[in-house]
């Protein structure tokens, strides 16, 4: 290889590592601090907002024309260990008050019973509902507890259904009249 070859190809070396390191230049890196938020929430939604009942007399077995199917999603922080079901009314005496003016008797919460899930029926008339600020003392009810684990601290979408039923056993002597109430249906995530 000639003199001249031999600079030749130096020169083309040294062109060429000469062009890589022009080829890049970098800044010094700045950092961006990222903060996110996922806020926690539990919902719930009702199938149906009425329930109608034929009412025997002295019967035990009044169920509710149709079933209300109970929808619930939550996004729970580390530390919830339940989520509660709660059923209750504002008076445990007149869960559903008579119409007629000369009537005088109304039908208790005692007598309104929910089957969840197709469970026992289960009366309204325990004071648990208030010992969590819902309904009247004896006019309520937690019908379902679900235990939290790390396997269901986002739920979408639960279902549970709820069927009705108001049992006129201890009331042989409840006059023919129209009845009307609301039960509150709550959802409750605890520590």
């Amino acid at each position: 290889m000639s003199k001249f070859s031999k600079i030749g190809l130096m020169t083309a070396v040294f062109v060429v590592m000469t062009s890589m390191a022009s080829a890049q230049i970098n800044s010094g890196a700045q950092p961006i601090t990222l903060n996110a938020s996922l806020v926690e929430s539990l919902t719930m939604s009702l199938s149906g907002a009425n329930v109608n009942f034929t009412l025997t007399p002295a019967s035990a077995a009044n169920a509710g024309d149709t079933t209300i199917t109970s929808t619930t999603s939550w996004v729970l922080k580390p530390g919830r260990t339940n989520v509660n079901f709660y059923a209750y009314f504002g008076s445990a005496a007149s869960a559903l008050v008579h119409q007629d003016a000369a009537n005088t008797v109304d039908i208790p919460s005692s007598a309104v019973e929910i089957s969840i899930n197709g469970g026992a029926n289960q009366a309204l008339s325990t004071s648990e509902a208030s010992a969590v600020g819902f309904g009247a003392a004896g006019a309520g009810k937690r019908l379902l507890t679900v235990a939290i684990t790390g396997a269901n601290k986002v739920v979408t979408g639960r279902n549970d259904s709820l069927d009705f039923n108001i049992n006129l056993s201890a009331l042989p002597l409840l006059p023919a009249d129209d009845y009307v109430g609301t039960v509150n249906i709550q959802v409750q995530a605890i520590n």
